[in-house]
């Protein structure tokens, strides 16, 4: 069987993983996830587990195996997606995971490197690093899940809590301007920009596989709910409510200006790939500059 599978036209090696898996009574992802570890931790309702499943589906639909990947995590409820995963993860702390991914990438420039973390790790503590990393143009994979709060330590108010949302520490509304993730991936020098929220599934598989056949600093954004810690103070009901709210709020611009897809507190939801362009990367310049001053020193 599987000798006539790879005299197949348009042979995919994933096709091959799949048959392999069914043959020995596995599921296709099992492969990218770590024995013992399902079902996760998440709360009731929360998108985490969506993103961790598309994570794997993107990779799979590149056809990047795990040993070919790196994942690396910060600090919060999305850094706990690292654990879950079948290959090199590496949980570090809070807001490090871009500068630690950086010197794995320079140090192993072959292996496919992401990021996934929270927007609190992030773009808070780890807000420096991210916008450095991006203008460098290094060669990685930054998945950010926003759930507007830091829910892991009680719902309390983050750098993308939306003016009049209530948390822990704003009972009475938010009244600090929040930032706006694509708009600032891009003013920071991200080749490739995109928004979706764990409602977009198959859209969301579809962005992480064509960030990996993309050199240089990509970023995706995806906005999941988290019932416990966000929803429940801003009476936006369920896990399941969210969806809903997701499915009948977003709208599709691609090529938006990532200057004009901010959110607000139960407004509308711009989503799809925003910038999609190509730069030299960090290593790419290092490189040249390397060649450069290589030939000047055998003259």
């Amino acid at each position: 069987m599987i000798r006539r599978m790879r005299e197949l036209p348009g042979f995919d090696p994933a096709d091959l993983k799949a048959k392999v898996a069914e043959d020995h009574g596995l599921h296709p992802m099992d492969v990218y996830l770590k024995p013992g570890r399902i079902p996760h931790i998440w709360c009731a309702g929360c998108g985490l587990g969506v993103v961790l499943s598309c994570f794997a589906q993107g990779l799979k639909r590149a056809g990047l195996e795990p040993r070919e990947c790196a994942v690396v995590s910060g600090i919060g409820c999305t850094g706990r997606t690292a654990g879950y995963l079948n290959m090199d993860t590496y949980h570090t702390t809070h807001g490090r995971a871009i500068p630690f991914a950086t010197g794995l990438k320079l140090s192993k420039p072959d292996m496919s490197v992401h990021v996934i973390s929270g927007d609190g790790d992030l773009f808070a503590i780890g807000g420096n690093h991210m916008i450095h990393a991006a203008r460098r143009n290094i060669d990685l994979k930054v998945l950010c899940v926003n759930n507007f709060n830091y829910g892991m330590t009680g719902g309390q108010v983050a750098p993308t809590t939306p003016i009049d949302a209530r948390t822990t520490t704003s009972p009475y509304g938010n009244r600090e301007h929040p930032f706006n993730l694509p708009h600032m991936a891009h003013a920071a020098g991200a080749v490739y920009v995109a928004r979706w929220t764990s409602f977009h599934a198959r859209q969301l598989v579809v962005a992480i596989s064509e960030t990996l056949q993309k050199k240089g600093f990509t970023f995706i954004e995806v906005i999941a709910p988290c019932p416990t810690g966000y929803g429940r103070p801003n009476k936006l009901g369920s896990g399941l409510d969210e969806m809903k709210f997701y499915r009948e709020n977003s709208v599709v611009r691609h090529g938006a200006d990532p200057s004009e897809v901010d959110i607000g507190l139960k407004g509308r939801i711009a989503v799809g790939k925003f910038i999609d362009v190509d730069k030299p990367t960090f290593q790419d310049q290092y490189r040249a500059m390397v060649g450069t001053l290589g030939g000047k020193g055998k003259k």
